[in-house]
């Protein structure tokens, strides 16, 4: 996907880490707001960005929208901060790329009177943030390895498991959903706050994709040479498991491994549709964010800080498992209504 980010060279030392940022001015009123994702060329985030762009024109507040250069650039996302903080920013929404190194510089423009929420991403720990809007992630991993684990049938007790997780600093994230599959799946998964401590012979390899396509082919690679009879690959997202798909395609072993995954963007459930993927768990960034814009201009106008779901320690935006290949006993919806849903 090509950048179309202008370098924003006012925001401290965000241009020597990196960071790319948008300046969207939705109105001339006074409320203003940041959107800090990890990247800006996941379509995911890209989505995300639109559905706060779209919301602050709508309402009228000015937007600045910021973006790291790769999944794991917690200096670029730091250096926005600063930038939100000096600009006088009335809050910020935030994907956070390192969930705990992140925490400092939350706090920060907390203490500034910043009203900061998390996206799609819950910190460490989780009220670090003011408020979060999310996907229940482990939810959305245990719905994915319920339906491998059903689709495989008696094959499931022989399965050789690959993992395509995020980045080495396992962020919140990339633990829930990676522990959730497994949970589905009928694995114990000991610590559920790490990734790597279990001890079930079926997982066969973990290795890094950064969530991208290049990522989820290398890391691929490496696992099937580490373990070519791999049947099941787990991904953190959709990126990573085309770039899964293409190097076993590479190899001949396509049509003899069931890949799951994870946001339920247009292009992954096409690639659901075309089996590419076998299932995904459906997110919906554009939600997250437009409720972000409205908490912040809430907050500005009121003080009133957004409450979590009950029963829960954030605001759950929701999930659907999509599939065109249902399994008994685990809720899905086929790609034809998922189309009509993806990015919401």
């Amino acid at each position: 996907m090509k950048k179309t980010a202008i370098l924003k060279s006012t925001v401290f030392a965000a241009a020597a880490l990196g960071m790319m940022a948008w300046a969207s001015t939705a109105s001339a009123a006074n409320v203003s707001a940041c959107l800090i994702t990890k990247t800006d060329t996941n379509p995911f985030f890209v989505k995300m960005k639109e559905g706060a762009t779209a919301k602050a024109k709508e309402i009228g507040v000015d937007l600045k929208a910021y973006a790291g250069k790769a999944e794991g650039d917690n200096e670029g996302q730091v250096a926005a901060i600063e930038s939100c903080i000096a600009d006088g920013a009335k809050g910020i929404l935030i994907t956070a790329t390192d969930t705990a190194a992140i925490v400092p510089a939350v706090k920060k423009a907390r203490d500034a009177g910043l009203l900061v929420i998390a996206l799609d991403t819950q910190l460490e720990p989780a009220d670090a943030a003011d408020a979060t809007f999310a996907t229940d992630n482990f939810k959305a991993g245990e719905l994915i390895g319920e339906w491998a684990k059903g689709t495989l049938g008696d094959k499931a007790k022989d399965a050789h498991i690959a993992y395509m997780d995020l980045i080495a600093s396992q962020p919140s994230v990339d633990v829930q959903r990676d522990q959730g599959f497994m949970k589905g799946f009928g694995i114990d998964i000991k610590d559920p706050k790490k990734i790597g401590d279990e001890t079930d012979a079926r997982n066969v390899c973990h290795d890094l994709s950064g969530g991208n396509e290049d990522g989820g082919h290398t890391a691929m690679e490496n696992c099937l040479q580490k373990d070519p009879n791999i049947n099941v690959v787990y991904t953190i997202n959709e990126p990573a498991a085309a770039g899964a798909y293409q190097a076993l395609k590479a190899v001949g072993k396509e049509k003899d491994v069931l890949i799951v995954s994870i946001d339920g963007g247009c292009p992954g459930v096409k690639n659901v549709a075309e089996g590419v993927i076998g299932a995904t768990a459906q997110q919906y960034p554009l939600l997250m964010a437009s409720l972000g814009i409205e908490a912040i201009k809430t907050f500005a106008d009121s003080g009133k800080k957004p409450e979590p779901s009950p029963g829960l320690n954030f605001f759950n935006t929701g999930v659907t498992l999509i599939t065109d290949k249902p399994v008994q006993g685990v809720d899905s919806i086929g790609t034809k209504e998922g189309l009509g849903k993806c990015w919401g």
